[in-house]
């Protein structure tokens, strides 16, 4: 996996600022691989020994020319931190052993898993809070069809997110092919008033089921 030139300059300024308290440096996420082409921001995960306020304020100084590379702002985890929160945070947490290469140090996922258990309930708060959010900003559009391409387009980034997470729980799902659509539309810039009509309607019920879907679902 190819990632951000960026990456090695973030790796000599965290041994500048941590030296051997630096155990591993990783990046994470899809766009690592399209961030050659899309100027997408690499995402970055460093696992230190211990994490003080001298630190963080030397990452700050360091900050903007990490930004200016197109890295994301790192992830910052003291030592064991990562696998004590896998319960709290099973989704995203999870979408980071899913795909991540190691940059440097030692392999910090060797052994983790997410418990199923803690994936579904994850999901089912996230489905609920997306279909709740879309039929109050349907409500809010007051019938502007401009306003429904925004919400489509304004949502798809956290849909596509909810949508991958749904998959490694359980790649039996089927969305459908408008909430394919939709998912496919996170980062644009607009969709056409017409195609916001178009999409909407299949948008919602394919929310919908996926809250019924993981209501009712089982390991």
């Amino acid at each position: 996996m190819e990632h951000s030139d960026g990456v090695p300059m973030l790796e000599r300024d965290l041994r500048s600022i941590f030296g051997a308290r630096l155990l591993s440096l990783s990046t994470y996420g899809a766009q690592v691989r399209r961030a050659h082409v899309h100027g997408a921001p690499v995402h970055t995960l460093a696992i230190v020994d211990m994490l003080t306020p001298d630190d963080l304020r030397a990452c700050a100084n360091r900050v903007g020319a990490w930004h200016d590379a197109h890295l994301a702002t790192p992830l910052l985890l003291a030592a064991h931190e990562f696998e004590s929160a896998l319960d709290a945070f099973p989704l995203e947490f999870g979408a980071i052993l899913a795909d991540h290469v190691v940059v440097a140090g030692k392999a910090p996922f060797d052994g983790l898993t997410v418990d199923p258990a803690d994936v579904r309930r994850a999901i089912e708060v996230q489905a609920r809070s997306h279909l709740l959010h879309l039929r109050e900003g349907f409500v809010e559009t007051r019938g502007r069809s401009d306003a429904l391409s925004l919400l489509i387009t304004d949502s798809a980034a956290a849909f596509r997110a909810l949508l991958a997470s749904m998959a490694r729980l359980d790649p039996r799902f089927d969305p459908g092919p408008i909430a394919k659509e939709v998912a496919a539309l996170a980062g644009a810039h607009d969709i056409s008033s017409r195609e916001g009509e178009r999409l909407f309607p299949g948008y919602l019920e394919a929310a919908e089921r996926l809250v019924k879907y993981i209501d009712a679902w089982t390991a």
